[in-house]
């Protein structure tokens, strides 16, 4: 099925799609901002769908910062936003530690943010922060010892990556009782002009080939995301809109969940990409297709005004 463009509804049509949720699910980079410049518009559709009786929530696979920093970033840029709707990858991996009851120490190639939440709840960790390679490689691999208490290496977007953290990863995960955790898969976040923006996949995969081994997923489009929001808001698959820039996570997780799923065009989906979603075989050939999209968020204000 077609994804349906928003402004191209009728007011009959349009009026049912507003009335068949009540909760809003979205993701934040490339939908409300881009890093630190809000999207136009946005903050006014938020509110807007919030004066309409639904609940939003705050769900993004961003891991640099903690679900405080997030509730502080919402608000510089005229989002209203709590603790409780805000639900990142830096959280859920303490999340899921401390679900597992994990009492060992945690290797992080990552950030702060990771580590503000991993501190949290008391799980112990090391390696974040700069570790230039000092000397030549052969040096870092035959000079590095082990810590023997460390039972999980969690790899989310790290500003200092090196060649020292690969192999300290890499030789962690030689032992396959070792946890070896995800933050996202994002290859790629929203950038602020035409250049390039690697995301935390890349970190990911690069760790992944060094050691044969597939880590485990926690962010969009994965199980343990959604069956956290779910789990936690109490939310009806059926009564819940999934709003994103990127159809490999967002839209994907909303499918998966049997949400309905909205994309917008102002992050990583441009009109080549979404000219892919409209070819006749686009699900046969494995695309993601969402129920409807449009341009950006702030559509939604002007035809819930109208």
């Amino acid at each position: 099925m077609a994804a349906k463009r928003l402004k191209a509804l009728t007011k009959g049509q349009l009026k049912t799609f507003f009335e068949s949720f009540d909760v809003v699910l979205s993701d934040c980079d490339g939908v409300l901002w881009r890093e630190t410049k809000v999207i136009e518009g946005s903050p006014k559709a938020v509110s807007k769908l919030k004066e309409k009786g639904k609940r939003f929530f705050y769900v993004t696979n961003n891991n640099g910062k903690t679900r405080t920093d997030f509730v502080t970033k919402c608000n510089s840029l005229n989002y209203e936003a709590t603790l409780d709707e805000v639900v990142c990858t830096s959280f859920l991996g303490a999340m899921y530690l401390k679900e597992k009851g994990f009492n060992k120490k945690v290797y992080i190639v990552g950030n702060t943010g990771m580590a503000k939440e991993l501190d949290a709840v008391g799980i112990k960790h090391c390696g974040s922060g700069p570790d230039p390679l000092t000397g030549d490689a052969l040096e870092v691999v035959t000079k590095f010892t082990p810590d023997p208490e460390v039972g999980a290496v969690l790899v989310g977007f790290d500003e200092y990556f090196s060649y020292s953290k690969l192999v300290q990863a890499a030789t962690y995960l030689k032992n396959p009782d070792v946890q070896f955790l995800g933050m996202n898969p994002d290859i790629l976040r929203p950038s602020v002009n035409e250049n390039v923006f690697p995301g935390t996949g890349c970190f990911v995969l690069i760790v992944e080939a060094a050691t044969g081994r597939k880590a485990t997923m926690l962010g969009k489009p994965e199980a343990y995301m959604s069956d956290y929001l779910i789990k936690t808001f109490n939310l009806d698959p059926k009564r819940t809109l999934m709003i994103g820039d990127n159809c490999t996570t967002d839209i994907l997780l909303g499918k998966r969940c049997g949400l309905q799923t909205l994309l917008v065009l102002s992050g990583v989906t441009n009109q080549e990409k979404l000219n892919e979603i409209f070819l006749p075989d686009a699900e046969k050939k494995g695309l993601i297709v969402p129920d409807y999209y449009t341009e950006t968020l702030s559509d939604l204000y002007e035809l819930l005004s109208e």
